[in-house]
């Protein structure tokens, strides 16, 4: 819940997790309401999320909202300057400028929301997402349901052998795993769910 806050004063807002936890329907969600309030809306992905549309950003339970696709962070600041909230999906994505970017717009006075994967298909930090949760005023950490037992699940799981960080997809080649159930590539600094880091072993 995000309390009242005076009048032109601007934030960020954080919402993080794995994949099929409802971070872009929270940020939908969050969007609409500011739209129901007649506040000016700007929202942007980067361009690599053409998953399930080309100009809304579209969420795993089929929400929409209409978005503008842009290549880097720097592009944002002119786009957003007429708006007093920003809405950015799959941040993780962006380049390490995102987080400058966002920390400018709440100085100028706009309430920034961003969404994006906090942990890569290792378990690791996706960056810029940390950096931008540190500058964040406001994190909300979303949950999926670990599809092998039904605990809250908080990792995402990759289920091919392709091993470049960013993979885009969906079902087809992700799932919400718990942190028991996580089982992180073999060969490669990982997570492994248990509290170390380590190379990625069997189980």
């Amino acid at each position: 819940m995000i309390p009242i806050i005076q009048r032109n004063m601007g934030w960020i807002e954080v919402i993080c997790g794995c994949m099929f936890s409802g971070k872009s329907e929270e940020l939908i969600r969050r969007l609409r309401r500011a739209v129901i309030a007649r506040q000016k809306v700007a929202v942007f992905k980067p361009l690599i999320d053409n998953r399930f549309s080309d100009d809304h950003i579209v969420s795993h339970s089929e929400q929409r909202i209409e978005s503008r696709a842009i290549s880097s962070s720097a592009d944002l600041i002119e786009l957003a300057l007429e708006s007093h909230v920003v809405g950015i999906d799959e941040a993780q994505f962006f380049d390490e400028g995102i987080v400058e970017v966002a920390v400018r717009l709440a100085n100028m006075g706009k309430r920034v929301i961003a969404a994006g994967l906090d942990m890569d298909y290792r378990g690791l930090p996706f960056h810029p997402m940390p950096h931008l949760m540190t500058v964040a005023e406001y994190i909300t950490k979303t949950h999926a349901i670990c599809v092998q037992c039904g605990n809250p699940a908080s990792f995402t799981q990759r289920n091919t052998e392709q091993s470049d960080q960013v993979v885009v997809g969906a079902s087809e080649f992700y799932e919400a795993r718990c942190r028991n159930c996580f089982q992180p590539p073999l060969g490669e600094p990982v997570n492994r769910g248990k509290g170390e880091t380590a190379k990625g072993q069997e189980g």
